[in-house]
């Protein structure tokens, strides 16, 4: 990203000393385009966590399904299942959706999963309290699991995050018998490894 900054610095340099445009005009139209490649690095680093699930679950035996598929015909598939795009009622009142929800008779689970990578300053973080109460009151499963990494929230979310999720911060007597976990990516696999052995 520097070098690509100092790129536009220098072209801004010598446009201003050759041809006398404003640089504002220029600096307008280059923001964006630097902005839409941090974008692009996030989902592209957010896909990456996703992948590194999905396989590490496939090498447990779990088949992938995209939930869709699955809810139109549970029957043509097997009993060991990680579903994509599994949906729920947000607490505005529309349709979210979470990455996985991991179905397994052998060891008698059912998890559903978010994944948030964050590597540098954002909002993803300022988003936990919306994530961590649509875990208490909207998602239907008892047991949860928020996988977290990146090292780039601010000071203080993530451990608001594992506080909230350890205290069962906001719950009811209903609710409280839900488990919501956060892990790392390290330790969302020392538990894939531990338990699904």
């Amino acid at each position: 990203m520097c070098s690509l900054h100092s790129m536009y610095s220098d072209l801004l340099v010598v446009m201003e000393h050759t041809v006398r445009k404003p640089l504002n005009s220029w600096r307008s139209i280059m923001q964006p385009i630097e902005s839409q490649q941090q974008g692009g690095l996030a989902n592209s680093s957010g896909s990456t966590l996703e992948k590194t699930v999905v396989g590490t679950l496939m090498s447990k035996n779990f088949q992938v399904v995209l939930y869709r598929e699955w809810i139109k015909h549970p029957e043509k598939y097997g009993h060991e299942l990680l579903l994509r795009n599994a949906p729920y009622p947000t607490l505005y009142g529309h349709q979210g959706n979470t990455e996985f929800l991991l179905t397994s008779e052998r060891y008698s689970l059912t998890i559903r999963i978010e994944c948030k990578w964050q590597q540098s300053a954002g909002s993803v973080d300022e988003k936990y309290p919306y994530l961590y109460l649509n875990c208490v009151e909207n998602m239907p499963e008892l047991e949860i699991f928020l996988i977290i990494d990146g090292g780039g929230a601010k000071a203080g979310a993530l451990t608001w995050l594992r506080t909230a999720c350890k205290n069962k911060l906001y719950t009811n007597e209903i609710t409280r018998q839900k488990t919501i976990t956060v892990f790392s990516l390290a330790e969302f696999l020392v538990w894939a490894n531990k338990k699904l052995r």
